[in-house]
C-alpha cells in the first residue's frame, strides 16, 4: 500500500495494513506534485491523485520512502513533540501580543519587562498589576517583595528598574484601561501555556529515558530532553547507508548546481527534513560550552565563516559523529585537540 499522508487521516489505514503484514510506502508531497506535472491535465482532484500515487509506485519505486511505526515509544514521542511545538508557537504569539500592548501604552516599561516576559515572576506581576498605574500604586517595596518570591536574585533590581521606567512617562495613553484587562489575561494564558509545556516535557522525558538510545544521544554535549526526543522521532526508525546520507536527509550536505560557466554554487538539498536540521542546529549551538565543539566552531570562524555558517558546519560534524555512534551503541567520546589537553 502506498500513501501520501502517513499521519493524521492516514494513521488508521497504515496501522491496519501493518497489522495485516502489508508493506507500506510513503510518497512525499513534494515528489508527488512534481510527478503530477508529468501527467496530462492541471486539475487537482482526489481521483487524479488516486491514479498518480499507484502509477508512481509502479513506475518510479525509488521515489517512495518506507514507513516503520512499530516503535510505540517513538509514535508517542512524535505525538508529544507535535503538541510541544504547538504550545511553543502559542507562547510566542501570546508573548508578542503582550509586548505589543506594553509598547503601545508604556514603551519604557516594555523595555524593562519585555525581554523577561517569559519569566514566571514577571508574568505573576503582570497578572496582579497589569497597568502602569497599578504598578505605580503598588510601590517599589511591594513589587520587590512579590518579584523576590519567584526571582530572589533579580527581584530588588527589577523592581528598581520598573520604578525608573514608570517615572519616564506621565501621560496616560487612551485605551490603557482596556489594555490592562487584556494584559492580565495574556499573562494568565502564558502561565498556563508554560505550565502545560513543562508537563509535556516531563512526559517526553519519561519516554526518552525508557528508549534504548537514550544514553547514546544524551551523552553528546548539547542534547537535552527535547533535542533527544526530536532525534528519536526523526532517525530512530530510519537507516542510512553513510554519514553523508544522514547529513543530506538533515539538509546539512550542500548540493552543487552548475550549468557551464553561468551558474555555480551550492544549495541545500530539496526534500530535506527541516525538523531534524533544526534539532541538530540547536544542539550545535548548545554544545558551544563543550571545549571540543567550541574549538571546531572557532576554527571555522577563523576561516572566515559567519556565525550561522560555522554552526551549520558544526551540526554537520555532529551528524557524522551521531552516525558513527548509533550502529555500535557507543557513547560520545570528546576528541583531545592537543597533547596538553589530553
Amino acid at each position: 500500500m502506498v500513501v501520501d499522508q502517513p499521519a493524521t487521516i492516514g494513521a488508521l489505514p497504515v496501522a491496519v495494513a501493518q497489522d495485516a503484514g502489508v508493506l507500506v510506502g510513503y510518497l512525499p508531497g513534494l515528489a508527488m506534485r512534481r510527478i503530477a506535472d508529468l501527467h496530462p491535465g492541471e486539475a487537482k482532484t482526489d481521483a487524479r491523485d488516486a491514479f498518480i500515487i499507484p502509477e508512481t509506485a509502479r513506475t518510479l519505486p525509488h521515489t517512495l520512502r518506507s514507513i516503520d511505526l512499530g516503535d510505540e515509544q517513538v509514535a508517542e514521542l512524535t505525538m508529544l513533540c507535535g503538541f510541544d511545538d504547538d504550545l511553543a508557537a502559542q507562547i510566542n504569539a501570546a508573548a508578542n501580543r503582550l509586548r505589543g500592548l506594553l509598547t503601545q501604552i508604556h514603551p519604557a516599561l516594555e523595555r524593562v519587562l519585555g525581554p523577561r516576559v517569559g519569566h514566571r515572576a514577571v508574568l505573576d506581576l503582570l497578572r496582579h498589576y497589569p497597568s502602569p498605574q497599578a504598578l505605580q500604586a503598588a510601590g517599589r517595596k511591594r513589587l520587590a517583595a512579590r518579584l523576590s518570591r519567584q526571582a530572589p536574585r533579580m527581584g530588588e533590581q527589577l523592581a528598581a528598574d520598573i520604578a525608573t521606567a514608570l517615572g519616564e512617562q506621565t501621560i496616560v495613553v487612551t485605551g490603557t484601561g482596556a489594555a490592562a484587562a487584556v494584559l492580565s489575561r495574556l499573562a494568565e494564558q502564558l502561565q498556563a501555556l508554560h505550565r502545560q509545556r513543562d508537563e509535556i516535557a516531563c512526559e517526553m522525558e519519561k519516554l526518552v529515558e525508557a528508549h534504548p538510545l537514550h544514553l547514546i544521544l544524551t551523552s553528546m554535549p548539547g542534547v537535552g530532553v527535547r533535542i533527544a526526543a526530536r532525534l528519536l522521532t526523526e532517525i530512530a526508525c530510519k537507516t542510512f547507508p553513510t554519514a553523508g546520507h544522514l547529513a543530506s536527509y538533515a539538509g546539512l550536505a550542500p548540493v552543487t548546481r552548475r550549468s557551464g560557466t553561468s551558474i555555480r554554487g551550492e544549495h541545500s538539498p530539496q526534500g530535506w527534513n527541516k525538523v531534524l536540521k533544526r534539532a541538530l542546529y540547536l544542539s550545535a549551538f548548545a554544545s558551544l560550552r563543550d571545549p571540543s565543539s567550541r574549538a571546531y566552531y572557532d576554527r571555522k570562524r577563523a576561516e572566515g565563516k559567519r556565525h550561522n555558517q560555522a554552526l551549520i558546519a558544526l551540526a554537520r560534524r555532529r551528524a557524522d559523529v551521531l552516525f558513527a555512534m548509533l550502529p555500535d551503541g557507543a557513547l560520545y567520546q570528546p576528541r583531545c585537540e592537543s597533547p596538553a589537553a589530553a
